[in-house]
């Protein structure tokens, strides 16, 4: 998501809304809750490699696939984006690739597809799991040979895209059963970035509430100035399954209902689950050690994979390491040189 707006002026406090205004875009939660992530993507940005974006439906997937964009050297190119489970199976062929007059039943014109719309630009491929097998081998070949043909064409098209693809699948596993190349997913995962949900970064949570509440208010022609306390605690501590996309529909729905300048939230609408009431908060410590650990784990103990996905020098995982009591791959832990 994009913030436009100021701080709240305490954390878990009133929220005072301020006008709209234009400010320089930003990911809310750069400097919260995301602030690893836009590291990453600092990192990855002005590379030409391909990323792999990772994380639960509505998570803001699409917002790290644009800031990558936007930091890259293509940034003053044309950032398509294509969402692969929204096209019928049949058509997308021709929409990732485009098709000539006559190529099917109801081609009546010439068409230009997404990777060629993207030509020195990025194409950003959401929900990539849902490619089917057959349009895979089409799809490794863009990434490797830079070519395609449209469909009913014999030209060979030449294109300089840069690909980023998100999910919410497990392709490992997807791989594991045959579901999906293993050669396709090597080439999408050269650098993966796993957005976490909602829930394990409530700190964001109050941004995004002001952030929704000035966009909805805005469009809705209301001037709501201020977001109680209980209404900012209460949707903090709420798990939001749906992440940020629920999140943003219920603010939405707050807005509708308030007819003054002081937001009115509908909070009887909010299923307090036994983890909300009952969970003990986590320390700080358990965390990055548990993150350090599953890091390591998925670079298979590759030390100097792990300090990249963290964005951080190698001897500042080292010291992370010795600081939270990871063993050294001497000892057999998870992690190794």
């Amino acid at each position: 998501m994009l913030n436009t707006a100021r701080p709240i002026d305490s954390h878990w406090g009133t929220a005072h809304i301020p006008a709209c205004e234009t400010n320089e875009e930003e990911m809310i939660g750069a400097r919260g809750g995301l602030k690893e992530i836009m590291q990453q993507v600092e990192v990855v940005g002005p590379t030409p490699s391909s990323v792999l974006i990772l994380g639960e439906t509505g998570t803001g997937k699409g917002c790290v696939a644009k800031s990558i964009h936007d930091v890259s050297e293509r940034s003053r190119q044309a950032f398509v984006k294509v969402n692969c489970a929204a096209i019928p199976l049949g058509l997308l062929e021709s929409e990732l690739f485009g098709h000539e007059r006559g190529a099917f039943t109801g081609a009546v014109a010439q068409r230009i597809g997404r990777f060629e719309a993207a030509n020195r630009g990025t194409i950003f491929l959401d929900e990539i799991g849902d490619i089917p097998s057959e349009l895979q081998p089409k799809l490794l070949r863009v990434l490797q040979e830079h070519e395609f043909e449209r469909l009913g064409s014999t030209q060979t098209i030449h294109t300089d895209v840069r690909l980023i693809s998100a999910t919410h699948q497990d392709l490992r596993k997807m791989v594991a059963e045959g579901r999906f190349r293993s050669d396709l997913y090597y080439r999408l995962n050269v650098f993966p970035i796993t957005v976490p949900p909602l829930r394990d970064r409530r700190e964001d949570i109050p941004l995004l509430v002001t952030h929704f509440v000035e966009i909805f208010a805005h469009r809705m022609n209301k001037r709501i100035e201020v977001i109680p306390p209980a209404v900012i605690n209460r949707l903090a501590r709420h798990r939001w399954p749906g992440n940020i996309r629920e999140l943003e529909n219920y603010v939405e729905r707050a807005v509708i209902l308030t007819q003054g300048a002081v937001l009115e939230a509908p909070l009887d609408e909010l299923v307090q689950s036994d983890d909300e009431l009952n969970a003990e908060p986590v320390k700080l410590k358990d965390a990055e050690r548990a993150h350090i650990v599953k890091l390591l784990r998925e670079c298979n103990g590759v030390i100097g994979s792990a300090a990249v996905k963290l964005a951080v020098p190698r001897s500042t995982l080292f010291y992370k390491m010795r600081r939270l009591g990871i063993g050294s791959p001497a000892k057999g832990d998870c992690s190794r040189e």
